[in-house]
């Protein structure tokens, strides 16, 4: 399978007109679409998590990996089987009420789609209530809350509080500069991750034991 080597290798070098050439090309010859999804760009991208998690790589080149992902992606969509079992599960993701930063929130996301898992990404500035209404509406597996200001932190804990009060059989994974696993254990969230590698690792663990 040296096409689908080639498509790994352009994927990791952020090569998106390379990416979408090598998949029509082994769409051509015959190769499935759900391999070179799993084997190819999927796999790729995994890899660029493990160099940016070691920070062989930053934040520039795991972007353009990403941005020649999804071109690829989008080649292979019409090929794709309806049962494609690398769509593991299902993510909400969003910036707490109060505050606008998004490049790590943007980052988790690429990971966490690097990895087949499908990601309703609310943005920013969004309230607790926000969180649990889309975890429902899209009956997500996680619901994954960053915060880069200690201010607005607390809105996490409402996440949490209202999951529980309304019994959800959702994980709650927070993150963020600020964030500690003390913070994560007092206000009883699920799973705490300190980069965005660590989150998709994670997000993805929990999906597979719930048997998605």
């Amino acid at each position: 399978m040296d096409k689908v080597v080639e498509i790994n290798e352009m994927l990791q070098k952020g090569r998106a007109k390379a990416v979408v050439k090598l998949v029509q090309e082994a769409l051509d010859m015959g190769v499935e679409a759900d391999f070179i999804l799993k084997e190819a760009l999927l796999k790729g991208m995994n890899e660029v998590g493990v160099l940016f998690k070691q920070e062989e790589i930053f934040v520039p080149e795991v972007l353009v990996a990403a941005r020649a992902m999804n071109k690829g992606v989008e080649v292979l969509k019409p090929y794709l089987s309806q049962n494609n079992d690398q769509v593991q599960g299902s993510v909400v993701l969003g910036t707490v009420k109060g505050d606008l930063h998004d490049i790590g929130k943007n980052l988790v996301k690429i990971m966490m789609e690097g990895k087949g898992i499908v990601v309703y990404d609310l943005g920013t500035d969004v309230p607790a209530e926000k969180f649990i209404e889309e975890a429902i509406d899209k009956k997500v597996d996680v619901i994954c809350c960053s915060a880069l200001l200690t201010t607005t932190m607390p809105e996490m804990k409402k996440v949490v509080d209202l999951v529980k009060e309304k019994n959800l059989d959702i994980k709650v994974m927070i993150g963020g500069a600020p964030v500690t696993q003390e913070y994560c254990d007092e206000i009883g969230a699920d799973f705490y991750t300190d980069d965005a590698t660590s989150a998709s690792e994670v997000a993805a663990k929990i999906i597979i034991e719930k048997g998605n």
